[in-house]
């Protein structure tokens, strides 16, 4: 069964910092274009960031760039969210997902295959 699973969600305070990492289970993602998006309450989902196979191209959303950091180690078929400076605009639910059919870095969420169950991240003012 293919799975991914975020861990490492919390609640922070503004400015805190907090890593979250994506376990990949079921298959080999290391070809794989992988991305975080996440999902604010009332709000739709959006992308947040995005890595391609070997991990030497990433995007960021304006709203995290310089913030975020995104990485992946596929050797542990993981991928990760570096966030600092947190502010309370960051808090939502943070998923990561995995492209099977594409190993470049792109924000489509409707192109990406799997995704995780989600993670919450509550930034406090």
């Amino acid at each position: 069964q293919v799975q991914l699973t975020e861990s490492g969600g919390g609640l922070v305070q503004t400015g805190d910092s907090l890593r979250l990492s994506c376990a990949a289970s079921g298959r080999t993602f290391s070809n794989d274009a992988m991305a975080w998006f996440r999902q604010a309450p009332g709000k739709e989902r959006e992308f947040v960031a995005t890595i391609n196979w070997s991990g030497h191209s990433t995007y960021y959303a304006d709203s995290v760039k310089g913030r975020f950091t995104i990485s992946r180690d596929n050797a542990k078929n993981t991928v990760y969210l570096q966030m600092s400076s947190l502010k309370p605009e960051d808090t939502a639910v943070y998923y990561c997902a995995a492209d099977a059919h594409r190993s470049e870095a792109h924000l489509y969420a409707r192109d990406y295959d799997y995704w995780g169950q989600g993670t919450q991240v509550t930034v406090s003012s």
